[in-house]
């Protein structure tokens, strides 16, 4: 089998390819064809399949021997503990948790809203609420009440699953009083909220608390619940340009489909390997490659709790490869970066056996050429970039190590994974010759896994994804394709940045900057940074007579940013000007400003006397016929 030759067989005849990869799957009642058309005029994949996605990474395998086999390996240098389940016993535990949530009145269809750091009852209450047939939304641990409040307001859900607190490095992160503070600031009522006590920081409980503990002691286990195939799985929340985050909607049967093929096809996996992600529940990576597409595909999966640098060192990751003899291991550039500067020589992997280790992969934000360099010549094994989305579920360009593995190239995402149709546009819409930069879009209809809906709206589903391009799915990157058909991802089009892998929305931080009361106008952009890829700088146009010196604004402004949208957004940097560059129309030029940005040596707080950088900026707009309106404050 060659590349080429899924490629085209994916593109030419999706509903044979589809049906033949769903063929795979243990469906309870197989679907009779792979598409139909919703009433949105979306297309559905295996619609009128029957299936618990639960029981397909769990029970399926305990019924075909497999029970004894270690799915799930906890490890968490910043409490110092390790655990390990087989299938047998996560199944057993999942079971008694869906029993639980059933007793709490979650049935089919509801929701439930799951705040918890990275320790297995995380994975146990996702893998519970698919054996309820209940839809579970995922928040990751270091948002903020505010950021919480507005998810469980849009998922509106009968329960929520948290714990008394999280662990960064060494420092305790209190939970509850921010799930309370969220309950609180929400209008939807929720029912009951399930607290897991942490031993480093137990928490009292209040009337509608429920401890996880007692909730396990009473609960009669649950058998797993029929769902449809396009039943939803999970809503989990994206940034988008504006501060209302996007619930992306994730049904069960295309998700299994595509998971189980992606282990196979792009990873190169065989059931049995241990598998890591070191990534975190919260977000997608952690849905797809830590719980679900490991378990469906009878792999041992590793749930880590803790940073690769600090937790004790930048050891770290070699050591947990070597003492679980991982094959195939995938993490963000950031951590190899922060692993880089604390160890540039590689010294501490000559403590520990790395043989086990077979593929490195690589997503989540763009792979500098040093670092992809970097991990070449120190791991000794192929590297492979690959590039996908929230919204996506799983990859859409890759290296597609099991299906035919090619030359790598520094910089590539390689190639469109079968399934996909990438296409490079241009602002008319028409396709742009290979080595020409545009937009990456895919053509219609997306496969299976991918998102059919926005929760709740699925007029912004369309405004978002479907008008920039009619008949394709616009991605919001930009990049292109060589004319080897090496595919290149090089940024955002929109106003979304990438800090550490997170994504994260510039109108949301604008919104919190602008309601400062010394604020007239301001700008939030994303700038590069060689540890987190990009980090946010906020250009503040000050209001009238107001005398604020930099320094203290931008301490306040952190503080604030930092309150509603968590540290792990990297707000720290505020710049003061005279004016913002717009155009005619009056809009924020936020990506020539961007191009400056990354030019310049700012060193801020700082306020902006001289108009060197403001000519500098509207010079670059000229020079792409865009006129300039200077704005004074308010």
């Amino acid at each position: 089998m060659s590349y080429e030759s899924e490629f085209e067989r994916a593109r030419g005849d999706a509903e044979a390819f589809w049906m033949d990869q769903a063929a795979a799957i243990a469906w309870r009642k197989k679907p009779a064809g792979a598409q139909s058309t919703d009433d949105n005029g979306v297309t559905r994949w295996f619609a009128d399949g029957e299936l618990n996605t639960a029981e397909l990474c769990l029970d399926r395998h305990v019924d075909e021997g497999r029970g004894d086999q270690v799915a799930l390996i906890y490890d968490s240098p910043v409490t110092r503990t390790k655990a390990t389940f087989t299938y047998r016993e996560l199944r057993d535990e999942v079971a008694r948790v869906a029993g639980g949530l059933a007793a709490l009145g979650v049935g089919k269809g509801d929701r439930v809203v799951i705040y918890l750091p990275m320790v297995p009852e995380a994975a146990i209450s996702m893998l519970a609420c698919a054996r309820l047939g209940a839809i579970h939304s995922v928040v990751f641990g270091g948002f903020a009440a505010r950021e919480l409040a507005t998810r469980i307001d849009d998922a509106q859900p009968r329960v929520v699953i948290c714990a008394t607190c999280g662990i960064e490095f060494d420092r305790v992160i209190p939970y509850k009083p921010l799930v309370d503070e969220a309950l609180s600031m929400a209008s939807h009522t929720v029912e009951h909220c399930v607290v897991l006590q942490r031993p480093q920081h137990p928490a009292p409980l209040g009337d509608r608390d429920v401890d996880w503990g007692a909730m396990l002691a009473a609960a009669v286990p649950a058998e797993p619940v029929t769902v449809t195939g396009s039943d939803p799985l999970y809503i989990l929340y994206t940034s988008g340009t504006t501060g209302k985050p996007k619930g992306v909607v994730r049904d069960n049967g295309g998700h299994a489909v595509a998971l189980h093929y992606s282990m196979g096809a792009i990873y190169g996996a065989e059931p049995g390997d241990v598998y890591w992600a070191a990534s975190d529940v919260g977000w997608v990576v952690g849905h797809s490659y830590i719980v679900y597409a490991p378990l469906l595909y009878g792999c041992t999966t590793i749930l880590f709790e803790g940073k690769p640098v600090r937790t004790p060192d930048a050891g770290t990751f070699w050591r947990v490869i070597s003492e679980y003899g991982v094959r195939i291991f995938f993490t963000a550039p950031t951590a190899f970066r922060a692993i880089r500067k604390e160890d540039p020589q590689a010294n501490l992997i000559g403590d520990y056996d790395l043989s086990s280790l077979e593929m490195l992969f690589v997503a989540g934000e763009r792979t500098d050429p040093p670092t992809y360099h970097w991990l070449e010549e120190t791991l000794k094994v192929p590297v492979i970039d690959h590039w996908w989305q929230t919204e996506t579920g799983w990859p859409m360009a890759a290296n597609p190590m099991g299906i035919e593995a090619h030359p790598t190239k520094a910089g590539s995402a390689s190639f469109p994974v079968p399934g996909y149709d990438i296409r490079i546009l241009g602002p008319d819409g028409d396709e742009l010759p290979a080595g020409t930069e545009g937009d990456v879009a895919v053509r219609l209809p997306l496969p299976p896994g991918t998102l059919p809906t926005v929760w709740g709206d699925h007029a912004r589903y369309d405004r978002s994804y479907m008008q920039a391009h009619p008949g394709y799915y616009q991605t919001g990157d930009g990049g292109f394709i060589d004319k080897n058909g090496y595919l290149f991802i090089m940024g955002r089009t929109d106003d979304v940045i990438n800090v550490a892998g997170h994504r994260l929305s510039t109108g949301e931080m604008e919104e919190i900057v602008a309601g400062h009361p010394a604020v007239a106008e301001c700008a939030v952009i994303g700038i590069e940074d060689a540890e987190k890829g990009q980090i946010p700088l906020a250009l503040a146009l000050l209001k009238d007579g107001v005398n604020v010196p930099a320094e203290a604004l931008q301490s306040e402004l952190v503080a604030l940013v930092r309150r509603d949208i968590g540290a792990f957004a990297n707000f720290k940097r505020v710049l003061v000007v005279p004016r913002l560059p717009k155009t005619r129309s009056g809009k924020i030029l936020r990506q020539v400003m961007r191009k400056i940005a990354d030019a310049q040596p700012y060193d801020p707080p700082a306020t902006i006397d001289d108009p060197v950088i403001l000519d500098e900026i509207a010079d670059a707009m000229r020079s792409g016929n865009v006129g300039l309106i200077s704005t004074s404050g308010a």
